[in-house]
């Protein structure tokens, strides 16, 4: 958006999204200067670049440039390397890292000799590093006569490159001893630079590599934002999530458009779109970015004088991208300046809330500021002022990755304070409740002593029939129902931890006999009795003992094996032999059980019911071959142990 945001920055217009004024004269100034020492300078013509003197892996290519504007556009390159226009080309006069041609209908020819004095074949890769240049034709000698011509640019097909890289990258081949004049022509409908270098092609590789690494953190960050608060807003229905969305949505596909991304990824075909692509992200960033900017503020409210100007805006960003459809370059600089207006605005916005004191104004004033410093520092690297490394080169995209984080987390805080607002009202209700139950307390103190007592004694009566609801009442151990809970609770344990369960089913041999002999009191004392030893053999605390229905116990043992689970068994027969209850029916004459033992480790493929059910198959073998027996099971539902 170089061309519509700041065409006398001579950079993306995005640049202008920072909170200082002063920094936007600053850059302009910068800028404005920027042109100039791209235009001709009087003296001789530019040096003979030797690559055998200049062996470093990268090398800044603007001090060894002749230059020559093509005011009408229309020069072919036959007529620019005919002798009589070898004069016409003046060195660059530019020591920095590009140059800068400002917004121009001019096309420029630039003009490179090569040299190389060594006694082999050099190979060297050209990089153009600005991916938005409209045209760029690149034309380098054939060994056998005549020129090579590449004709290509934002407009023309990706697959005219001839070498895949979202700058303009040209293979160059120079044979020993051997000097070559190459020629590269620019021109572009906004504000263009040209930082061109010459690297040595192991070089470029490892820097192509690390470039796109750096724009993959990028948009992998801004893909995982706009996600993120995509799921918040589904989830809460709160519209700020979705423009801020938009806003991440749109900067980030504006940066991928100016970065050269948007042309690679999607092979746009259309010359208008591939050039127009950047601007229209940077508007619609802008359009949303100030309608967020509305909802967190509540200018509505807040500044009712300024909000009709914000709505404006928001209107025109949305609407201006479909007016450079039809005017070209026209309409660039009178949009700069409803730009800069806009900012200015934006940024009085967010300075007089946060004059106010207002959270929310602090976070945009910190996001701003931050992708504002990084537009500098692309800026200032772009014309020659800071040096290209990793970081200035991917500055905006770092200034905007943090933009992103800091308006998320203002929507953070957004939720925050308003936690704090609702717990806030609601300690400010239960105040008023308390002051409310002091002043009534004098007069009705005995109302509200029976209310408490009444209040207790229902607590006590909730949590007693809780756990009469879980606990057997002639036994006092756990009922079917806590059982249930404990074996579905310790199979979804031993699922996840795979650790074993085991169970052990019992029955009191000829209970029956017992009642009838004894009645029915003397049958709830035997059972009451063969509880206690049960729980008292029971002496782990994860271990659970029930009554399972009637005269029919059970013992569930979270990690233990068949054979442990087996022991604990006969131990309880053991305990149970020496109480010596009397059952003269009984063969030993005294009261014994008989236990089925089973254990597994749970897996995908088994249920409770079918470690109950396998357990209770063993208990019936128990009582079938003599009673008074522990019969461990033979078949198990999935890994049996």
């Amino acid at each position: 958006m170089m061309a519509v945001f700041a065409p006398a920055l001579r950079m993306p217009w995005s640049l202008l999204l920072r909170p200082l004024h002063l920094l936007y004269w600053l850059l302009a100034a910068l800028a404005l200067a920027a042109p100039c020492a791209a235009q001709p300078s009087a003296g001789p013509s530019a040096r003979v670049l030797d690559v055998a003197d200049h062996a470093a892996d990268r090398l800044s290519l603007t001090p060894w440039f002749d230059v020559l504007e093509d005011r009408s556009g229309g020069l072919t390159f036959e007529e620019v390397a005919a002798p009589e226009f070898a004069a016409r080309f003046q060195p660059s006069g530019n020591a920095g890292e590009a140059l800068n041609f400002g917004i121009t209908p001019s096309a420029w020819w630039l003009r490179l000799r090569l040299a190389n004095t060594g006694a082999h074949t050099t190979e060297r890769l050209l990089e153009v590093a600005y991916a938005r240049l409209s045209h760029v034709a690149f034309h380098a000698p054939l060994p056998g006569g005549g020129y090579r011509s590449v004709d290509t640019g934002t407009t023309a097909p990706f697959e005219s490159r001839g070498y895949e890289n979202r700058n303009f990258v040209f293979p160059v081949q120079l044979p020993a001893g051997t000097e070559q004049t190459l020629y590269l022509r620019v021109q572009s409908t906004t504000a263009f630079i040209v930082p061109a270098r010459l690297w040595e092609p192991a070089a470029f590789r490892a820097h192509e590599r690390s470039d796109y690494a750096a724009q993959a953190w990028y948009f992998g960050m801004a893909a995982a934002m706009v996600l993120f608060n995509l799921l918040l807003f589904l989830s809460l229905r709160d519209r700020l999530y979705l423009q801020y969305v938009a806003f991440s949505v749109s900067m980030a596909f504006a940066l991928a458009a100016q970065n050269g991304l948007v042309k690679e990824v999607f092979r746009l075909e259309s010359p208008l779109w591939s050039d127009l692509c950047t601007t229209f992200g940077y508007s619609f960033a802008l359009a949303s970015s100030m309608l967020f900017l509305r909802g967190m503020l509540g200018t509505a409210q807040r500044l009712p004088r300024l909000d009709p100007w914000l709505r404006g805006f928001i209107a025109f960003f949305a609407v201006s991208p479909l007016l450079f459809l039809v005017s070209g370059q026209l309409l660039i600089r009178p949009a700069a300046v409803l730009y800069l207006l806009a900012m200015v605005c934006l940024m009085a916005v967010a300075v007089h809330s946060a004059w106010q004191r207002q959270r929310s104004a602090y976070f945009f004033l910190a996001a701003f500021t931050l992708l504002g410093l990084g537009a500098a520092a692309n800026a200032l690297r772009a014309i020659g002022l800071l040096p290209t490394t990793v970081l200035s080169a991917n500055a905006m995209q770092f200034g905007s990755a943090l933009e992103m984080l800091l308006l998320a987390l203002a929507l953070a805080d957004r939720i925050h304070q308003m936690r704090r607002e609702k717990a806030a009202m609601q300690a400010d209700l239960l105040a008023a409740q308390t002051a409310l139950i002091e002043a009534l307390r004098s007069t009705e103190q005995n109302l509200q002593e029976r209310v408490a007592e009444r209040t207790l004694a229902l607590e006590n009566a909730n949590r007693k029939l809780q756990a009469q609801s879980r606990t057997d009442g002639l036994t006092g151990i756990a009922n079917r129902r806590r059982f249930d809970e404990v074996l579905a609770s310790e199979w979804a344990r031993s699922q996840r931890s795979g650790e074993p369960l085991a169970l052990a089913m019992l029955d009191i041999d000829w209970f029956k006999a017992y009642n009838d002999q004894y009645g029915h009191l003397a049958g709830d004392d035997c059972l009451r009795s063969v509880a206690g030893v049960l729980a008292e053999c029971a002496v782990r605390s994860t271990d659970l003992v029930a009554r399972y229905g009637g005269e029919e116990f059970a013992i569930v043992s979270p990690g233990s094996t068949a054979e442990q689970m087996q022991a604990l068994a006969l131990s309880v027969q053991r305990a149970l032999a020496e109480l010596a209850l009397t059952h003269p029916t009984a063969p030993s004459g005294h009261v014994t059980l008989c236990a089925g033992v089973a254990a597994t480790v749970a897996g995908p493929g088994g249920t409770p019911e079918q470690l109950v059910a396998t357990a209770d198959q063993a208990l019936y073998h128990a009582k079938a071959t003599g009673r008074n027996r522990v019969v461990l099971a033979k078949y198990m539902v999935g890994n049996g142990l």
